[in-house]
């Protein structure tokens, strides 16, 4: 039985840039990230796990090829990461990647090959963290909060974690070791979308085009005229509900808009749901700590302290983990619980009926 603590998370989130990836070491119970690395998805990838997020034609052989292109990511990033390990390592926790997230019809789908990847890296590979909270009637998903407490949490002390993907979501230590969590709504999945249709990037880096622009109101109240914003928790949501079409249909009527202004109405709608999340939680936080990419774009920041009345608003670099790492990190600390049979869900957070053991094993 391997008694090693090292671990290496691997995530690939709605924002479908590339797998995060991190090497961790769990010795003692502690939380010790070692390294870090990246690899960006090929274009032809990215684009074909894009397309993969709405019905197409031959689905199941598309997805299994997009699925090996994604294993072959991930042993990429896990050969970035090897070089810096100490000793052997336990085993690869790998997220896959999200192509439906049904939970009120009983399953979501994570593409992945874990197989290929324990055989390209000769590792243990624990994957399929989300199905079984799910087969509990839980929303499988969002799975980071536990983490969260395990890696922030401070008695006595009250703190909202912000993880802003495509999708956002927050997780709110109470500080009495209650944990409550949910998915808030786009994060910057609308907004990476616009920019790309508009001047070509794939996000908009530190809100710089979104300062230029000014908030319309109108629209603003358009897009925030949305049932889920108003669905109590447990709930989470992702690209099958928010995509081009529910934008596009949101935008009709407001054509002559400029482009930039859209921009900072949506960076506003993301800071706006997001704010009034943490308020319905009616519980009083030291501060707002931000982790993912939205970690990165000074004016979405601005705009989350400013529809919280001015409620300090930093990253997770505060608290020792720099934002980028954050997810993986959860992942890696997922796979660790499996192998040691504890707990990953919170049912306060997912509303599965109970604790779970989350994950599969795919062995060396």
């Amino acid at each position: 039985m391997n008694t090693s603590s090292l671990y290496i998370g691997l995530m690939s989130g709605t924002s479908l840039d590339g797998v995060d990836g991190v090497l961790v070491d769990f010795a003692g119970g502690s939380i010790r990230s070692i390294a870090a690395a990246f690899t960006p998805f090929p274009a032809e990838l990215r684009s074909e796990l894009m397309a993969l997020q709405a019905a197409s034609e031959n689905e199941l052989e598309r997805e299994g090829l997009a699925a090996n292109g994604l294993a072959l990511c991930y042993a990429d990033c896990v050969r970035q990461l090897l070089p810096s390990a100490n000793g052997p390592v336990a085993a690869v926790a790998a997220h896959g990647q999200t192509i439906r997230h049904r939970p009120e019809l009983g399953f979501t789908r994570q593409t992945n090959n874990p197989a290929l990847l324990a055989e390209l890296s000769g590792i243990d590979v624990v994957a399929d963290f989300r199905t079984r909270d799910v087969a509990a009637g839980g929303q499988g998903a969002p799975l980071v909060p536990a983490f969260h407490e395990a890696a922030f949490g401070k008695p006595g002390t009250a703190r909202v974690v912000v993880n802003i993907g495509g999708i956002g979501n927050i997780s709110v230590l109470h500080g009495d070791g209650r944990v409550t969590g949910f998915d808030t709504g786009p994060g910057n999945v609308l907004m990476d979308l616009w920019i790309g249709r508009h001047l070509g990037k794939p996000y908009d880096e530190d809100g710089a085009w979104a300062a230029g622009g000014g908030v319309h109101q109108p629209l603003l109240d358009a897009l925030l005229d949305e049932p889920y914003f108003r669905q109590p928790a447990p709930k989470s949501t992702g690209r099958d509900l928010f995509h081009d079409r529910w934008l596009d249909a949101k935008l009709k009527g407001f054509e002559d808009l400029a482009p930039a202004d859209v921009m900072a109405t949506l960076t506003r709608l993301t800071a706006v749901t997001i704010g009034d999340a943490i308020r319905d939680e009616n519980v009083a936080v030291e501060a707002v700590y931000v982790c993912g990419g939205g970690a990165y774009n000074a004016t979405l920041l601005r705009e989350i302290g400013s529809a919280l009345g001015g409620t300090r608003v930093e990253s997770t670099a505060a608290l020792g983990i720099a934002p980028n790492r954050v997810e993986a990190l959860a992942f890696a600390w997922l796979g660790y619980r499996f192998m040691e049979r504890q707990p990953g869900n919170l049912p306060a957070v997912t509303g599965a009926r109970g604790p779970r053991i989350l994950g599969a094993l795919y062995p060396a």
